[in-house]
């Protein structure tokens, strides 16, 4: 508490000695003095829409649906409820998001937005060039058949280049790659376990115990056996070498 009140009380006399300069922002309907004060109130408007969209952006371009959709089958089929709980898995989901995105997100951050930072290029530029690794990312791990889909609906040519391709025929089309992607690792899940559910359902009827649920018996099986073959580090990194 000491030290914390003197620094206080350093950052006080600074401000008593020197004047400082808040910036403000003036949110009135009115037209803009200067160009430079035009520039600063859409520079503010972009960034709060960006933050304002930053959670939908998660979902639809990158790996996160994948993700948390198989995290969520693995729970069914193990057919342990609510555990692992929801927040921890939508949790590991991000984590694993961000693990993969890591290096889209240096590359869009050095090729467009760090150059328009230091203002060499413009907002077009710099959305296109901080756009393209995204795209790169989203059209190699998307179906041709899920790309062309949304092409023939909106009627538009083939491109020539990723470039050319608009994000609004990639995210539909990268989404519904990734749902598609999901269920078929969320049906082999299953497989094994439905197994092991079918092997101590026989055993039970074989020894006349009808009214014994199986899926009690069966549940310290399955959990057992996951732990056994190392689940999580097999469910995760084959999650991973799936992605392009």
């Amino acid at each position: 508490m000491l030290r914390l009140l003197i620094v206080i009380l350093a950052f006080v006399s600074i401000l008593g000695a020197e004047a400082v300069t808040i910036p403000t922002m003036n949110f009135a309907l009115s037209a803009p003095d200067t160009p430079q004060q035009l520039v600063s109130s859409l520079n503010v408007l972009v960034v709060l829409t960006l933050l304002f969209l930053a959670p939908s952006m998660v979902l639809v371009m990158t790996t996160f649906t994948r993700f948390v959709i198989v995290f969520g089958f693995l729970r069914q089929a193990l057919g342990t409820q609510q555990v692992p709980p929801t927040q921890l898995l939508v949790m590991l989901a991000m984590i694993l998001t961000f693990f993969v995105m890591e290096p889209i997100g240096q590359k869009a951050y050095d090729n467009g937005i760090k150059p328009y930072i230091e203002e060499k290029i413009g907002y077009e530029e710099a959305f296109e060039k901080s756009t393209l690794p995204f795209k790169n990312f989203m059209i190699r791990n998307t179906r041709e058949k899920d790309l062309a889909l949304f092409f023939r609906i909106r009627g538009m040519e083939n491109p020539a280049t990723v470039s050319d391709v608009p994000l609004s025929v990639i995210i539909p089309s990268f989404v519904i790659s990734e749902l598609k992607t999901a269920f078929e690792i969320g049906f082999l899940l299953f497989l094994p376990f439905l197994v092991i559910d079918m092997v101590v359902a026989s055993i039970l009827m074989s020894m006349g115990m009808m009214m014994l649920p199986p899926v009690m018996i069966s549940l310290p099986f399955k959990i057992l056996v996951f732990v056994l073959i190392d689940g999580w580090s097999l469910l995760i990194g084959n999650l991973i070498a799936t992605i392009k």
